[in-house]
């Protein structure tokens, strides 16, 4: 999901600039952007489709091991699509994600807009095999997985947008951490591996409240695929966004040796 192999050069996050980035325009962004379209098809066929498995339902939606089921197939699952894409795009797959990079000067804006539209893309592709192979149209299982406000009489629109904010927060500070060239981290398997856990962790404390998407593609495509969208959906929409506007600053500040 960011830059795993820490392909940017060892420059500092201070002396890094923000760029359009006309110089990326070439055949490395073409192959990267669709590195990030199937990383997040994949993401949205394997992860989203483990909460529509059979076997869960029998497990009851409020069983402690339906949510942590669900947290694993997401956590493990986006660490290795993170780690398939590690020596081309570095794994984004995530609009948050590509955001908070180009906030913090690791791509150009072209490469974020490239990757975002890609994310998008590839989203809605993986939603719409999920949905054919599922059968969905004439099963008598309905769809799960939407992201939604689950308990509403227990929390509201407010609280839901302010705790996938912070569940994005924890997402993107992790993220930059991993790839904080000053920490000496040489890459390897455990950058994937400590996104992955972080991912998995904000499940097993979001689910029960929306799901968790701290993913705008997540928690839009398989809503509007399904016909569940409305507009609630907007705050999965948006809020991994802010999430990602508050995180960056907040690491130069406080978590970046300077």
């Amino acid at each position: 999901m960011g830059d795993v192999e820490a392909k940017v050069s060892g420059s500092k996050s201070c002396s890094r600039k923000w760029s359009f980035g006309i110089d990326d325009l070439n055949g490395t962004l073409v192959q990267n952007f669709f590195a990030e379209l199937l990383g997040t098809m994949f993401l949205i066929i394997f992860c989203v489709g483990s909460a529509n498995s059979v076997a869960l339902l029998s497990l009851g939606a409020n069983s402690p091991a339906y949510y942590l089921t669900i947290s694993m197939a997401f956590g493990l699952g986006i660490g290795g699509i993170v780690h398939i894409l590690s020596s081309t795009s570095g794994g984004n797959v995530n609009p948050a994600v590509s955001l908070a990079l180009f906030l913090d000067g690791r791509i150009s804006l072209l490469v974020a807009l490239a990757y975002i539209v890609a994310q998008f893309a590839g989203g809605f592709a993986g939603a719409g095999i999920l949905y054919g192979l599922g059968n969905f149209g004439d099963n008598e299982i309905p769809p799960m997985g939407q992201n939604i406000i689950i308990i509403p009489e227990h929390i509201d629109v407010v609280h839901a947008f302010f705790l996938e904010v912070f569940g994005t927060m924890f997402l993107i500070l992790t993220i930059l951490a991993t790839i904080d060239e000053s920490r000496g981290h040489a890459p390897s398997y455990l950058q994937p591996l400590a996104i992955g856990l972080a991912i998995l962790v904000m499940h097993i404390f979001l689910i029960p409240f929306t799901n968790c998407a701290i993913n705008p593609v997540r928690g839009t495509v398989w809503n509007v695929v399904t016909g569940k969208a409305d507009e609630k959906t907007l705050i999965f929409l948006f809020a991994p966004f802010v999430g990602s506007l508050v995180a960056v600053p907040l690491n130069l500040v406080f978590f970046t040796k300077h």
